[in-house]
């Protein structure tokens, strides 16, 4: 199998992965009272993506998953926000990944957690013109730091087990 067909097939696996993730953590009740708080589990296949990949293949991954993640749900309105995190996240994680090594990934994850809720809250304020939105930011953020913290363990913990898989094939 060539490189690039390779590298497609597996990206089409972590999307594919990241997708059927994200459709299961939505069948779970959510345990906090807060809306739109969840652990974002979908975000672990991201967060080995950006220190595995190039920026311009995570991006296509995560723009797949957050476009049928809405075909899926039926929620087009949450693509706006989705989007929005997700992207101000990536790009943040994708500098941070110069800075932060793979041992600490979880790192990475937490900064991410508050970009991706700084880049929701944004759309959020542009599109309700609220302000008093803005109360719940603390919250947002609290929570994404413990999402992030634990989604960054688990990426950390995935990709600590594939390298040594790659390293006993070698």
């Amino acid at each position: 199998m060539s490189g690039k067909v390779r590298k497609l097939t597996e990206l089409a696996v972590l999307t594919a992965v990241s997708l059927i993730i994200f459709v299961v953590e939505l069948q779970i009740p959510n345990p906090f009272p807060i809306p739109g708080i969840k652990l974002g589990l979908a975000n672990i296949v991201t967060v080995y993506a950006v220190y595995h990949y190039k920026a311009h293949e995570v991006a296509a991954m995560v723009a797949v998953r957050l476009i049928l993640g809405a075909v899926f749900t039926g929620n087009f309105m949450a693509l706006l926000y989705s989007a929005s995190g997700a992207f101000l996240c990536l790009v943040g994680m994708l500098i941070l990944r110069r800075f932060i090594d793979e041992k600490h990934l979880w790192m990475a994850s937490v900064f991410g957690a508050v970009l991706h809720n700084t880049g929701q809250m944004a759309a959020a304020l542009l599109v309700t013109q609220t302000v008093q939105l803005l109360l719940y930011y603390p919250f947002l953020l609290v929570s994404g730091c413990l999402a992030g913290a634990f989604t960054g363990l688990c990426a950390q913990l995935v990709t600590a087990r594939l390298n040594r898989n790659k390293e006993n094939k070698e």
